[in-house]
């Protein structure tokens, strides 16, 4: 029964790792396996971590620039009215 203890705690953490993708628990689940697999995984999710951050402040930006332009239409229209009377 001891041999089977740690087969059925393997489970449990390869589920607790998909369900905290991002948390310490993937360098555990991963530690029966090789490491470059783990390290290259991490790599990757502080690569699309940063791309996301880029992306988020570029989605920023382009909301403000959008609104800018929203106001001043808004005033032209003001302006086109107010000529047009």
């Amino acid at each position: 029964s001891t041999a089977n203890a740690p087969e059925d705690d393997a489970p449990n953490r390869y589920s607790r790792t998909d369900r905290t993708t991002y948390s310490r628990y993937s360098r555990d689940a991963n530690s029966s396996g090789s490491s470059v697999p783990s390290n290259t995984l991490e790599k990757r999710i502080d690569e699309l971590e940063r791309e996301l951050a880029k992306e988020r402040q570029e989605n920023a930006r382009l909301m403000k620039v959008t609104q800018d332009k929203e106001e001043l239409i808004g005033k032209l229209k003001e302006e086109i009215d107010l000529l047009n009377r």
